[in-house]
């Protein structure tokens, strides 16, 4: 009896075994539905294997199913419900990327990626589904690098500057409301102009404070002010905030999102691993703190159109996190990034239960699919599986009943071809990863890390002059590092701005310090220096880093 899971649909029988054209020694040929299927699959550049075709209830290792690797940056969904196989999913994808020289990025909430590093381990079920797609395994680590938000978990520290967070993101975070958002967007907007850099936490609250202040509420009333009550809710969130211990994800020295671009001596890519089980009850945190990555990548990156592969491949795990409660200038900021970020190189993998669970203009950039099995156990997972059926292009399956018959490993899958055309919707049955699907030994993680590069320079957190130590010393208090001065606030915003336009300067060519050099320049610089000279550079999310 047929395998009802991988049957076709009414009116795409199979053809009938007996007019099959035979394969070399004698077996029978591929059906002519499955032929037309693997042939949408043959593409003449290089590509990843995901494995093979299920047709009629069996395994042809025949009809390989791959992805173009040039077609890696017009990003990707990975879906299906618990235990389907996601994860290892995403991790076969990651070694073949890295071992065609393509860095990646891998979000870790559950702690079970860090395997990448170390070669599988060979057993019953990985030889059997080795043999069955046909595929040559070989137990295989990967060069990696293992990070840690703010320094929670095992791993580099990945710290940003409230600066260059931007006022966008941080109101996700706080889960502030669209008034609300607009009046910490006008706090930065204050701080850029003024010079106040805003490091940490501390920076930000001693900015708001003096803008509520007798001394300093005069400042933003000609372009709205900010009200007492706004500025409480602020203050209030940034205070809760910090409670849950959310400090040490913002200061410096702030990580430079370029790390993630590296390949490693022999040519592979490095798979950069962001540790996030230590966090992972604070889920609005970390995807809004991966969004801040992404963002930043896309800040920074040059354009380079088409090119003959990603210069890196993000995933984005537990997707949904990043749309929950999300505000409309956010989505809209997601999806502008998602859509731009293309041209840069940059393939984004969003990694959830079901396509419902990311936005439509979000959903209608994701060109390559990979959709594990689907649940339906009440009328709302029956709502959700035909919502799921009706994102994909014309299939000969019955896809309905094809994703809730799907077993572990097994997914339904259309990438783009080479041509940027849809392919053919394909069932299929996928490799075994070749690294070890599972965590490494905590040792051997914490070796890793310290044994990093990049550890020495992201490991120990600096407190420098910033935004409070400024305001404090414009009133003659003391800051942390006791900073003293009687300036008033004007004098010290314009000292600083000074010191920041002189460090602009410094890092320009030549021929433009010639340019800087006049008295004309100088003028217009002291007036308008400083805000042009931040403001110009924050992205789609309102972030911002100073030129590295």
């Amino acid at each position: 009896m047929s395998d009802r899971r991988t049957t076709p649909k009414a009116g795409a029988t199979a053809a009938p075994q007996a007019a099959a054209p035979e394969a070399p020694g004698g077996a029978p040929a591929l059906p002519q539905e499955a032929l037309e299927i693997a042939a949408g699959y043959t593409f003449t550049g290089p590509a990843l294997d995901l494995g093979a075709l299920l047709w009629d209830g069996r395994c042809l290792p025949d009809a390989q199913i791959r992805v173009p690797l040039p077609m890696l940056n017009r990003h990707g969904l990975v879906a299906g419900a618990t235990g389907t196989g996601k994860t290892k999913t995403l991790q076969l994808i990651a070694e073949q990327l890295s071992a065609q020289g393509v860095p990646v990025f891998l979000a870790d909430v559950k702690g079970d990626l860090s395997g990448v590093a170390a070669p599988g381990q060979s057993n019953d079920k990985v030889r059997s589904r080795a043999a069955e797609v046909h595929q040559q395994w070989t137990a295989t680590g990967f060069p990696a690098e293992f990070h840690a938000l703010g320094g929670i978990g095992r791993g580099i520290p990945v710290r940003a500057t409230i600066t260059s967070f931007g006022p966008v993101l941080l109101s996700k975070v706080l889960r502030l409301n669209r008034t609300q958002e607009q009046s910490l967007g006008l706090i930065f907007h204050y701080a850029d102009t003024k010079g106040l850099e805003l490091v940490d936490l501390k920076d930000l609250r001693a900015v708001v404070a003096f803008l509520t202040s007798d001394e300093g509420k005069g400042e933003l009333k000609n372009i709205g002010g900010l009200s007492t009550a706004t500025a409480g809710v602020i203050l209030r969130s940034l205070t809760a905030f910090e409670a849950q211990g959310m400090a040490d994800f913002f200061g410096e020295p702030e990580f430079d999102t370029s790390e993630f671009l590296r390949t490693a001596p022999d040519g592979r890519g490095v798979v950069s691993v962001l540790e996030l089980s230590a966090v992972q009850d604070r889920p609005q945190l970390f995807s809004t703190f991966l969004m801040w990555l992404l963002a930043d990548l896309f800040h920074d990156l040059p354009e380079v159109g088409d090119a003959d592969r990603p210069k890196l491949v993000f995933f984005f795990d537990e997707a949904h996190l990043l749309f929950d409660d999300a505000s409309e200038a956010f989505l809209d900021a997601i999806t502008q990034t998602v859509r731009l970020i293309r041209s840069k190189g940059v393939g984004v993998f969003f990694v959830t239960q079901t396509p419902k669970d990311v936005p439509a203009e979000v959903l209608g950039q994701l060109g390559n699919r990979v959709q594990h099995a689907l649940r339906a156990f009440t009328p709302d997972d029956q709502k959700a599986l035909r919502a799921t059926v009706k994102t994909f292009p014309n299939s000969a399956y019955d896809l309905e009943e094809l994703l809730t018959g799907l077993g572990t490993g097994e997914a339904v899958v259309t990438v783009l071809s080479e041509k940027g055309a849809p392919t053919p919707v394909a069932a299929t049955r996928l490799r075994a990863p070749e690294s070890l699907m599972g965590p490494i030994e905590a040792g051997a993680l914490e070796r890793a890390v310290t044994a990093s590069a990049l550890y020495g320079r992201y490991a120990q957190a600096v407190d420098r002059e910033s935004a409070y130590e400024k305001l404090q010393a414009s009133r003659g208090g003391k800051g942390p590092d006791e900073v003293r001065g009687g300036k008033g606030p004007d004098e010290i915003r314009e000292a600083a701005g000074a010191g920041e336009s002189r460090a602009r300067h410094k890092e320009q060519p030549s021929v433009v310090e010639q340019v800087v050099g006049s008295g004309m320049f100088k003028s217009l610089a002291r007036s308008i220096g400083t805000q042009i000279g931040r403001e110009i550079t924050r992205s789609v999310f309102g972030t911002a880093r100073r030129r590295r």
